[in-house]
């Protein structure tokens, strides 16, 4: 990869803020994000506030290098060696296996604190949730497990919408094939039908819904990927300009402008892994830190959307909601 493009992934100078590089003496823990800082704010909020209850207050007693990726996975390798070969003092994943996976492959002695939407153990994390037993620990949420719930709600929220669109990622084969039949065995007792597009790449998001809009698509379920996450402002723009009422997992993508998400707060996570990571760089070990595992669920409603689509939110409905974006 040239230097050039190289650069460009991390998101240039950002990537590697001057003041962790100007602040060598302090101990360095990697921030890897699969998303852009424009739109993830508030879970760098909630990851600086996990250090702090450790005592670490960032350019203090603590350097944080900020690794955007954008969508992409492309430039992941070489971070990781570079990272690595400088035995930095941590890494912080947050939401983000493909990141996590990666990271456990080339990392043999820097500690890793992820955040993952499956098994820890079934991924090759760590060896038992109660005893990590490596390297890594970290967060296991859920989100997989409640696509179909998620569609349930989407149906209560417009009921009238029968044919349904399914946005996936086929890059991330694993979220793909788990979602594909999860979907597919609900949506008969649910009473709608379900029809399949992919995108990995803008350029396909945009496509996808050229699509959707041709095989008369009523509402949008957007599979849980960071990926997508990481669009939020694109698949906004495109539900609104479409007229598709549209869900999500994350509720950063809901206050972005999708009408609903419901799904485990990736903030929570963030929080969380902020603290383990304050925690190993205190001197604790992960292989005696347990994977936490969460399951606060948070259901959010964007009522500017809804009536810009012109729906009726019921009653109900709202009154479940944990927040309302008006």
């Amino acid at each position: 990869m040239r230097r050039r493009d190289f650069i460009a992934v991390l998101g240039g100078a950002a990537a590697w803020p001057l003041a962790a590089r100007a602040q060598s003496a302090l101990p360095v823990v990697a921030y890897l994000s699969v998303g852009s800082p424009q739109t993830l704010a508030t879970r760098h909020a909630a990851f600086r506030k996990g250090l702090g209850e450790a005592g670490l207050i960032e350019g203090q007693n603590v350097a944080v290098e900020y690794h955007w990726f954008n969508g992409q996975y492309e430039g992941l390798t070489p971070v990781l060696e570079d990272l690595e070969r400088r035995r930095v003092a941590a890494l912080a994943i947050p939401g983000s296996t493909p990141i996590s996976l990666a990271a456990k492959k080339t990392m043999t002695t820097v500690p890793i604190v992820f955040g993952v939407a499956e098994n820890p153990v079934s991924l090759g994390l760590v060896a038992s949730l109660a005893h990590p037993g490596g390297n890594a620990t970290g967060v296991n949420f859920f989100a997989i497990e409640i696509d179909t719930k998620r569609l349930s709600l989407m149906h209560d929220l417009v009921p009238k919408a029968k044919r349904i669109a399914v946005l996936l990622n086929p890059s991330n084969a694993r979220y793909t094939e788990a979602t594909s039949k999860a979907l597919a065995a609900a949506a008969p007792t649910i009473g709608v039908e379900i029809v399949f597009f992919k995108a990995s790449t803008p350029d396909e998001i945009d496509a996808a819904f050229a699509a959707m809009a041709r095989e008369h698509a009523e509402a949008l379920f957007v599979a849980t990927e960071a990926f997508f996450a990481s669009r939020a402002a694109q698949l906004s723009a495109l539900a609104i300009r479409h007229r598709l009422p549209a869900s999500f997992a994350n509720s950063d993508v809901a206050r972005a402008g999708l009408l609903m998400s419901y799904g485990i707060s990736i903030d929570d996570v963030a929080h969380q892994v902020g603290v383990y990571a304050g925690r190993i760089l205190k001197g604790a070990k992960p292989a005696d830190l347990p994977v936490v595992q969460t399951n606060k669920f948070e259901l959010v409603i964007n009522m500017t959307t809804a009536k810009a689509l012109g729906i009726q939110v019921p009653p109900m409905l709202l009154a479940r909601a944990d927040e309302v974006i008006e």
